[in-house]
């Protein structure tokens, strides 16, 4: 292995799956020169520079010492952002195992049968219930409003009499009316599915936390 002068360390020779070579010039004794990098392209020209080339910044690069071992690696610009969504990656895993302990401790908390976990399931579902027998009571008023203004209309048309814009504007408020009565129903229906699905997952995982305790 070559030294610039009797004076200097012996390079460390930095390589890669390339034709590229690389190698790395330590400081001369006794000076405060910084590390330069000698490296050779792929034409055989030799360059110094003391910084890192571009070309092995994206690739990665491997310092190694006289007895040919590796003694530092550079990661690759793929490596590094595949290192880089390593971490997220175990962050978020780390973060979700913290919000589930989290729950797990509520839930222990606030229950001590499944029973009680059923009840609180029929309080949560009794809310909804309510919601939905209003909304069909009102919407058989809106609807029989409706179909009498549906009605006065067609006689209005029958008659050859243009229909007033009030009467109008009456049909378009009912039938929206109408519409979101419907929706409501409809949604709160889809919630009451959610809310049995919330609790039957609760009930399951306060069974399994609760064999475990044993």
């Amino acid at each position: 292995m070559q030294t610039d002068s009797r004076n200097c360390r012996q390079w460390r020779v930095t390589v890669r799956n390339t034709a590229f070579s690389l190698v790395l010039i330590a400081a001369c004794a006794g000076t405060a020169q910084a590390q330069m990098y000698r490296w050779v392209d792929g034409n055989g020209r030799v360059h110094y520079s003391d910084t890192l080339p571009q070309t092995y910044q994206k690739s990665g690069a491997a310092e190694m010492n006289k007895q040919g071992m590796v003694v530092r690696r550079t990661q690759s610009e793929a490596e590094r952002m595949a290192e880089i969504a390593r971490q997220a990656e175990q962050l978020k895993i780390e973060r979700q195992q913290a919000e589930q302990a989290r729950l797990d401790r509520a839930l222990m908390a606030t229950y001590t049968t499944e029973a009680e976990i059923d009840l609180a399931r029929d309080r949560a579902l009794e809310h909804h219930k309510l919601a939905i027998r209003g909304a069909e009571t009102r919407a058989k008023a809106v609807d029989a409003n409706l179909a009498e203004l549906r009605a006065r209309i067609s006689t209005i048309e029958k008659s050859g009499r243009p229909v007033s814009p009030d009467l109008q504007s009456q049909l378009a408020q009912t039938h929206k009316e109408s519409l979101e009565l419907k929706r409501t129903i409809l949604n709160n229906e889809e919630a009451m599915m959610q809310v049995r699905e919330k609790y039957e997952a609760d009930k399951l995982r306060f069974r399994e936390l609760s064999s475990a305790l044993r």
